[in-house]
């Protein structure tokens, strides 16, 4: 058992599925969205899939988080005025107080067919009341994909660790 911020005590719970954090939002490029060429500007983009990045953290966490680091920022191709775009985050790996989620973006045509335009993933950690990392459920792998997920998201964290490590 744990105390939250009014002294109650309430039960931890030891684990989240990934589909209990998932998080998908939707956004239409509007004129104010565009840089000087006329796509979507990636600055807009960033602060949307960072927005989306902290609410699925926050899902699983359920508390504060911050964003620690984002890795394969990858832009595959651009969005014009008027395109909708889906953006999906989902959590894909748990240490300790931190965590890993992957988000995605697509364009939407007008039948729901989506089309790639980004990728990222990001490290978010878990803050507790005195904003100090704090430890966070670990993750309930429900399905192959999941399971991929996260030795995929293994294999980055070392990656991550060797070039804290080499300076990077």
């Amino acid at each position: 058992m744990a105390e939250n911020v009014k002294g109650e005590l309430r039960m931890s719970i030891e684990s989240r599925k990934v589909s209990e954090s998932m998080v998908q939002t939707v956004h239409m490029v509007r004129p104010n969205h565009l840089n000087a060429a006329g796509r979507l500007f990636g600055g807009i983009l960033m602060q949307w899939i960072d927005e989306i990045a902290g609410l699925v953290a926050k899902r699983h966490a359920h508390m504060n988080v911050i964003t620690a680091s984002v890795d394969n920022l990858r832009f595959l191709k651009g969005a014009y005025q008027k395109d909708v775009i889906v953006i999906k985050g989902k959590v894909t790996y748990v240490g300790n107080t931190s965590m890993e989620v992957k988000v995605d973006t697509y364009v939407e045509d007008i039948d729901g067919g989506r089309t790639p335009i980004n990728h990222a993933f990001f490290t978010m950690v878990a803050l507790d009341e005195n904003d100090r990392p704090a430890p966070v459920p670990k993750l309930e792998l429900e399905t192959e994909a999941d399971r991929e997920d996260w030795e995929k998201a293994k294999k980055r964290r070392e990656i991550r660790l060797m070039r804290k490590e080499e300076g990077f």
